[in-house]
């Protein structure tokens, strides 16, 4: 279009009515559970109910098995799936107004053994805006790959075997130019730091093995303190400096008998990170540890602890003075940050592996049957809404939010919940 014909005035109109109709760039969710992991959005325009001719966007064919949660970047989508027949890995990259299939990229891979509730893709990549990252196990070892966003392939770094009995399923996350992954498994752990825009292995760290652990570390900023890379593993809380890899404190987690696995990744507030724990066998372990000034290498401490009631598989959230969570049985809870004292718990109705999200002062909870429950981030339950999402399709990934859209990616498709771009625009 030659601009000399585009005055002034009709110029200003037309990126009026981009910014209006697509505003991805100001919200991704980079990662697993949104930008450092919280799992709170900052958007204000989701909506609370919604219907399949009211509210739902799109919904999309996903190719493939898996949990991997969906990742957006502008008017990207990214996830992870798996062939039925176990032989590809799959990065699949959908357009985020209207859920076309833009590509997928396939990797060679074997069937093999996971936990009945796990799949051969259930870890969720993460992206800078460059490249988009994803861990993907062949059955026997596993890489890290990197594509830029028209699916060229960047780089692929292999990390060597993996041993669990429940499978691959830990998250990357990018901070600063390089790519962090926990790699705990049965009988090994190690931390790693990778240069992301090569592959390079930056920095390696050994640590204390248990079990297979997946949960996802987040990057800890105080205001005038340098950056912590924290990880919470059955070991226990790791702080760690992002640039080396030294660690800057340790809290050892112990068990009253066998020690358990953390899946979900903790929170931070009011100065204590926030891990849950447990087993298949029903038992749980919830810590709240204060954490030190890394420059001053002071030693962290429990401050409380709960051995019951927690969630095993969804992480938590922290708002304001609470915590709030739902446990893999349903039951929503919630707790003083500061004390864990129980303020309230709820029955929801149905079983949950998928981590909630805040958004505008509501929690958003996904149950594994389908439905999406709402209630309030409040000292008191208000159940706002309860709406449905695919028929007969079981849910385990955690959803994502981004530019006031909800997505949740079901057993065969991923679903796009959000208001009309000219309903959006009349909200201006």
């Amino acid at each position: 279009m030659n601009k000399a014909l585009i005055g002034t005035k009709s110029l200003v109109a037309l990126c009026g009515v981009l910014v209006c109709t697509w505003t991805c760039l100001a919200a991704p969710w980079p990662r697993f559970r949104g930008p450092n992991g919280a799992g709170i959005s900052g958007d204000k325009d989701v909506p609370v109910r919604w219907t399949d001719r009211d509210g739902l966007l799109w919904k999309s064919a996903i190719p493939g098995i898996g949990h991997s949660s969906p990742i957006v970047w502008g008017d990207r989508v990214f996830l992870e799936s798996a062939s039925a027949d176990g032989k590809e890995r799959l990065l699949v990259c959908l357009n985020a107004p209207d859920g076309k299939l833009l590509w997928s990229r396939s990797v060679a891979g074997l069937r093999a053994k996971t936990h009945n509730r796990n799949t051969l893709a259930s870890s969720t990549p993460a992206t800078d805006g460059q490249r988009v990252y994803a861990v993907f196990w062949d059955g026997k070892e596993v890489f890290v790959y990197a594509y830029d966003f028209q699916g060229n392939l960047a780089w692929k770094k292999g990390l060597g075997g993996f041993i669990s009995q429940h499978g691959v399923g830990a998250s990357p996350v990018v901070y600063q130019d390089k790519i962090y992954l926990m790699n705990d498994q049965d009988g090994a752990a190690e931390m790693i730091a990778l240069d992301a825009g090569t592959g390079k292995m930056i920095w390696q760290v050994a640590r204390r093995p248990f079990r297979a652990c997946y949960s996802t570390p987040f990057v800890l900023e105080k205001p005038g303190k340098e950056a912590e890379l924290i990880v919470t593993s059955t070991a226990g809380i790791t702080s760690y400096r992002p640039d080396t890899g030294a660690e800057n404190w340790n809290y050892d987690w112990t068990f009253d008998g066998m020690p358990l696995r953390t899946v979900a990744s903790a929170v931070f507030t009011h100065g204590l990170v926030i891990a849950n724990s447990g087993d298949g066998s029903g038992a749980r372990h919830a810590i709240a540890v204060s954490v030190g000034d890394a420059a001053a290498a002071a030693r962290p401490s429990l401050v409380w602890e709960e051995k019951k009631g927690f969630p095993y598989v969804p992480c938590m959230l922290a708002h304001g003075q609470h915590i709030y969570y739902v446990n893999d049985q349903g039951l929503a809870s919630c707790r003083v940050a500061a004390t864990g004292q129980e303020v309230w718990t709820e029955r929801l109705g149905a079983a949950v592996s998928a981590s909630p999200v805040l958004i505008d002062g509501n929690i958003y909870v996904v149950s594994e049957s389908g439905t999406v429950y709402v209630f309030a981030a409040a000292p008191t339950f208000k159940l706002v809404a309860r709406n449905k999402v695919g028929d007969q399709e079981q849910i385990f990934a955690s959803p994502a939010v981004a530019d006031s859209r909800l997505y949740i990616r079901g057993a065969k498709c991923l679903y796009c919940i959000g208001k009309a771009p000219e309903k959006q625009a009349k909200g201006r």
